[in-house]
């Protein structure tokens, strides 16, 4: 089994005024050359975006993107004809494919919008672009949680363009499990939103993130009420 540790205190960190974002992996001014991915997991950022405000329209091409917001509301417009509104226990994912324009912005003027963004490369260039979302409000067990996203297109979650799998979870605290990945060629990507867990013989807290690989299967114990994402993907 190998494993790499990313503390939160150790991310990239950007003050845009408007957006307060943090960054797992090296992105727009924030380089590291020891952190640029985990496989085929390219951004996992954490922004905070003040009331009122947000990404105006912009493009994205050959990439899978996923938002979970944490809090507040996000409104998505893109050129597909899609306008819709996610917050906390929704999860949306766009395939960029062949070219997608999008913003997102806080639709609240008093309250701050947070969220994770994710982006994976796809197993398959120059796709249509798509866009979808669903509600989480019933996958709240991690002894009975599916991944919200796999590779199934007839699967109960979203679908992807990769042989990668999420999954959001709260583990009951005190109690440990056991995590089969689905491909050996795959490895895991541990971000714990809140709380604390341990998993072999490290600790991990809030915000801080634990990638995984060569080895079948893992286990995880919570050690306090915790919210955790785990991203499975491809490492080559």
């Amino acid at each position: 089994m190998n494993t790499v540790l990313h503390r939160a205190n150790t991310r990239g960190y950007a003050d845009h005024d408007w957006l307060k974002t943090y960054h797992t992996f090296s992105f727009a001014a924030y380089r590291n050359p020891e952190r640029d991915h985990f496989g085929t997991l390219r951004v996992l950022n954490d922004d905070l975006i003040t009331p009122g405000t947000g990404f105006r329209r912009h493009p994205h091409q050959n990439m899978e993107i996923i938002s979970i917001p944490l809090s507040g509301t996000l409104e998505h417009t893109d050129n597909m004809g899609n306008i819709t509104v996610i917050r906390e226990g929704e999860i949306q994912i766009m395939s960029a494919g062949t070219g997608v324009y999008h913003s997102e912005y806080n639709k609240s003027r008093k309250e701050p919008a947070s969220f994770l963004q994710i982006w994976i490369e796809p197993d398959l260039k120059n796709a249509d672009p798509r866009y979808d979302q669903i509600s989480l409000k019933h996958n709240r067990s991690f002894t009975h949680m599916e991944p919200v996203i796999s590779p199934e297109k007839n699967g109960k979650g979203l679908w992807i363009h990769q042989k990668a799998w999420l999954t959001l979870c709260e583990p009951v605290t005190g109690q440990s499990y056991t995590y089969n990945l689905h491909d050996k060629g795959n490895g895991v990507y541990l971000f714990v939103i809140e709380g604390e867990i341990r998993t072999g013989d490290k600790v991990l807290y809030r915000r801080d993130g634990m990638g995984i690989w060569n080895t079948g299967k893992f286990t995880v114990t919570s050690r306090y009420e915790t919210k955790l994402l785990l991203i499975e993907v491809p490492m080559k």
